[in-house]
């Protein structure tokens, strides 16, 4: 009966990642190649080439973003998939005029309640805790909702004596939710400090663009912390930044290579190598949640 419960669950969360548009239908029907122009470097690529590559540019390797029930499909194993805290949202705590239906497009759009989706599955056979941040979702900025599922997933974490791992895309604090977003980023990083004092093991993964709130709190506390390739990491824009000293930043300022080489990272990996690089960490450290082992 569980198994049968796993299989269907399964089914049903890549029934949720085709309706998020990223995992289109084979294109049977015309007979012909449908294109998708790669942001990082304008060739054309079809869509099923996107499919196949994970969202990463045959090209140039330019990393597209991942919706959070399609990556979650991609990194956990089959029929382990099991979602936290799936009705969790804010509304509009401030009655911030338009937020209603900005949230409801959103919701439509994506096929996600927040800008976070968090679950518990196995990798590579190993229990752990995982959160996805959506940068299609408001550009995955922190508002109350998003907050408190980040929280709570560490606290699952820590109860569970599980690995965590979190997959940051942010444009910061949202804007919209005034002061309340910005309390997100004190208690994120509590929630992380009970975890880690607990023992736990976080795995923080930068991907683009993660600023704002969400680098000057969680995203920086990973006890490894990893990037996809060329994904903008800071606090403010580099634009911001550039106008406000006057001076022109070096060549690949923020971005994750840069960072590596600077000692802010412990590795870029591309998107086809992630999930082998998390199996081996999460080996490494035992199948437990601690950092030691």
């Amino acid at each position: 009966m569980e198994n049968r419960f796993a299989q269907r669950r399964q089914r049903l969360l890549e029934l949720k990642v085709r309706r998020e548009g990223q995992v289109p239908p084979p294109a049977r029907l015309s007979g012909k190649q449908v294109f998708e122009q790669c942001p990082g470097c304008g060739q054309p690529v079809p869509k099923v080439q996107w499919v196949k590559s994970q969202y990463v540019c045959p090209h140039c390797g330019h990393h597209r973003p991942l919706g959070g029930y399609l990556r979650l499909s991609l990194l956990l194993d089959p029929g382990t998939f099991q979602e936290l805290e799936v009705g969790l949202t804010a509304g509009n705590p401030l009655d911030f005029p338009g937020y209603d239906q900005k949230l409801s497009a959103a919701r439509r759009t994506t096929g996600q309640a927040e800008a976070v989706v968090a679950a518990k599955g196995k990798l590579c056979g190993i229990p752990l805790v995982m959160a996805v941040m959506d940068s299609r979702f408001f550009m995955g900025s922190m508002g109350v909702a998003v907050g408190e599922k980040i929280a709570r997933a560490a606290d699952t974490a820590r109860r569970g004596k599980l690995p965590l791992v979190i997959f940051c895309a942010s444009g910061g604090a949202r804007m919209q939710e005034g002061i309340l977003s910005l309390m997100q980023m004190a208690k994120t990083a509590q929630a992380i400090q009970r975890f880690q004092e607990a023992g736990g093991l976080y795995i923080a993964v930068l991907t683009h663009p993660t600023t704002g709130g969400v680098t000057a709190s969680f995203a920086s506390l990973g006890d490894i912390t990893l990037a996809e390739p060329g994904a903008l990491i800071g606090f403010a824009g580099p634009r911001v930044i550039e106008q406000t000293i006057g001076e022109k930043l070096p060549q690949g300022f923020q971005r994750a290579e840069y960072l590596l080489d600077h000692g802010f990272l412990d590795g870029v990996i591309p998107r086809d190598q992630l999930k082998e690089t998390l199996c081996r960490i999460l080996r490494l450290h035992g199948k437990g949640g601690g950092r030691r082992g």
